[in-house]
């Protein structure tokens, strides 16, 4: 079997929006309830994309697993053309959500069996563990994406390491008091809105500080430019494409993978439709060959030791050849039909993510 370290899901905020604090939809798998038009208008159908069997079914063994705080009025109304109002969110009550997110992780921890660990350190994360022929235990390795529940003197962010964050992208799609996000316009450039504030740039040499993965995701291109000069680590872009074959604001220019590429970074593929058709149309009819397409023009930028998966499975319309993480083993054998050997595949699936973690985190 071939395992698999993903860069980025949303089952948090699907369970968290399910009120499925026991997270029994990710251990014992079952449909979704509450939010099911939202489902429908998302694209992740009410089964979603993660859970524990189809993981193992599928090779997925680890993942950033983020945290994400919607608009406190999501759910109550489709979300308009499939995604989430980029409304600014409070700090307290992003900080309430998280909490409640971080107590699922630990049920998720405890109700397992050990069949999911957290990455804490780097002794957590062993590419032996990836080599095993059965599959054993998920790793995980705790996200924040968008850092409203962080004050602007960041008086949160010791008791979150506390309790397992280990990356923070500083925005979702939306400002804040750290950045400013890109907007889901398509076509549409990431260079819009001004860069980093002082607290973010404060934010970024805190996380250098501690061993917290910083993600350029989401962020737009005058607050990448400026994570550059500050950040003494590699550029990370956990889920985004090559803006040159999708005009879209959320995938990165030629210039900025060149940086990336540079810094000894790593870029994890979007497998969102949108992100991926050259048409920016959101629709499960998205053949598999145009991942392949995203991920020779990352490989190009990038070379083989840049690229890796960053799915956004349960936040997003995926193509059909795919569904949800059971699937995987169709974009294997996508990429094998496009001739990528077994090492450039492993380095894809999870050793690119595994040296990088190691260059990150303390």
């Amino acid at each position: 079997m071939q395992h698999i370290f993903d860069g980025h899901n949303d089952l948090l905020l699907r369970l968290w929006m399910e009120k499925d604090y026991e997270a029994k939809l990710f251990i014992d798998g079952g449909k979704s309830i509450l939010n099911q038009k939202m489902n429908t208008a998302m694209g992740i159908g009410n089964d979603g994309h993660i859970d524990l069997t189809r993981a193992s079914v599928g090779g997925l063994s680890g993942g950033f697993f983020a945290m994400f705080v919607p608009d406190p009025n999501m759910g109550k109304s489709p979300p308009k053309n499939g995604f989430i109002d980029s409304k600014e969110i409070k700090q307290d009550y992003a900080l309430r959500v998280t909490l409640e997110m971080l107590d699922i992780i630990e049920n998720i921890i405890n109700k397992s069996n050990n069949k999911v660990q957290l990455i804490l350190n780097k002794s957590d994360f062993k590419e032996e563990d990836f080599k095993a022929e059965t599959y054993s235990t998920l790793k995980m390795l705790i996200h924040i994406e968008g850092a409203e529940c962080i004050d602007g003197d960041l008086n949160q962010l010791d008791t979150l390491y506390s309790k397992g964050l280990r990356s923070i992208g500083p925005v979702w799609s939306r400002s804040n008091v750290f950045a400013h996000g890109v907007p889901f316009d398509f076509p549409g450039t990431p260079d819009t809105g001004p860069g980093l504030t002082d607290q973010g740039k404060n934010l970024v040499q805190a996380c250098n500080s501690k061993g917290i993965m910083i993600d350029l995701s989401h962020l737009n291109e005058a607050g990448f430019w400026d994570v550059a000069k500050i950040s003494s680590k590699p550029l990370v872009a956990t889920h985004s494409n090559s803006h040159k074959i999708t005009p879209s604001p959320r995938n990165l220019t030629d210039k900025q993978l060149a940086a990336v590429a540079e810094s000894g970074g790593v870029v994890g593929l979007n497998f969102a439709t949108g992100f991926l058709r050259s048409d920016g149309k959101k629709v499960s009819q998205t053949p598999l060959t145009q991942m392949i397409a995203h991920l020779d023009h990352l490989l190009e930028k990038l070379g083989e030791n840049g690229v890796a998966l960053g799915s956004d499975f349960d936040g997003a319309q995926i193509p059909e050849g795919i569904k949800d993480c059971a699937g995987l083993p169709n974009l294997i054998v996508a990429m094998k039909s496009a001739g990528y050997g077994e090492d450039l595949i492993n380095k894809i699936c999870y050793k690119n993510w595994h040296n990088l973690i190691h260059m990150t985190i303390n």
